[in-house]
């Protein structure tokens, strides 16, 4: 699942592990969404989405993948 994380944390200047704190789960676990290494639970893609005040489709594009 492709996910525009990086580019969101980066312009905010928040850290994997600032937005883990925000939103409940460890840097190593936004760490393997934001990699494509893991797909998100429902609600854990709804709490990023949420930290960053967008809609969660403005985060998240399941229908392509990251090459």
């Amino acid at each position: 699942m492709n996910n525009r994380i990086r580019v969101l944390r980066a312009e905010r200047r928040w850290s994997q592990a600032e937005l883990g704190q925000r939103v409940g789960v460890s840097r190593q676990a936004i760490n393997a969404v934001e990699t494509g290494k893991h797909d998100p639970s429902l609600r854990l893609a709804f709490d990023i989405a949420a930290a960053f005040a967008l809609k969660i489709e403005d985060v998240f594009d399941p229908s392509r993948s990251e090459t």
